[in-house]
């Protein structure tokens, strides 16, 4: 099994590995061009983003700076906004469903480092390379979810359908459909319904 098939399956890998090295760079590479566009540069993000992010639907859009460690390991809907400084550790897969919005200052982690600090020194190859055990966890966010402003999503997490996701909030873990989360930690406070349409607010029209 190569390193790249040990960390897409959540098993201690080496990030060494001169095959992840290669996609590292290049993922950050891109990151940087991606974040040395202008908004009106739309055929040139189009561009950069189908070699960044290549598993993306239509319609999405990226405000930048983003950051991304892989890319080729996200998958991104139809329609998915995300706004300023965007990060995205796919060292396991990130799914990520139609019609998502991302507030400013998220962050997707999927990796996750021995919890004993002997375990996480750094270890030293015969050759001099240094490297360090770590593994990763998924993450997937489904259809219609509005993840607000600085929420940090951790690996292993799968957050349901049309959920919104409090400004500050830490997820550490799943969050069913339908429900509307905050916190650090993360928990539910009550599930959305009908009654929380924005036809009952009147004084948001005029």
């Amino acid at each position: 099994m190569s390193e790249k098939e040990k960390m897409l399956q959540g098993k201690i890998y080496d990030p060494s590995d001169r095959e992840l090295v290669d996609l590292r760079v290049k993922a950050h590479r891109l990151s940087k061009e991606y974040n040395d566009t202008y908004e009106v540069e739309e055929m040139k993000r189009r561009e950069l983003m189908s070699r960044l992010l290549p598993h993306h639907g239509e319609g999405c859009y990226i405000q930048g700076p983003i950051f991304v460690d892989y890319g080729e390991f996200t998958m991104l809907g139809e329609n998915v906004y995300a706004n300023f400084n965007l990060t995205i550790l796919d060292t396991c897969p990130v799914t990520i469903g139609d019609n998502v919005y991302f507030g400013p200052n998220c962050t997707l982690a999927t990796p996750v480092h021995p919890l004993l600090g002997a375990e996480r020194r750094m270890k030293q190859k015969s050759d001099g390379t240094l490297y360090d055990d770590e593994y990763g966890k998924p993450i997937t966010i489904g259809n219609d979810c509005w993840i607000a402003s600085n929420v940090v999503i951790c690996g292993g997490v799968e957050i349901g359908e049309n959920c919104v996701i409090g400004a500050g909030s830490v997820v550490t873990k799943s969050i069913p459909a339908n429900s509307f989360a905050a916190g650090n930690p993360c928990r539910v406070i009550r599930q959305l319904t009908e009654q929380d349409s924005i036809r009952f607010r009147k004084e948001l029209f005029v």
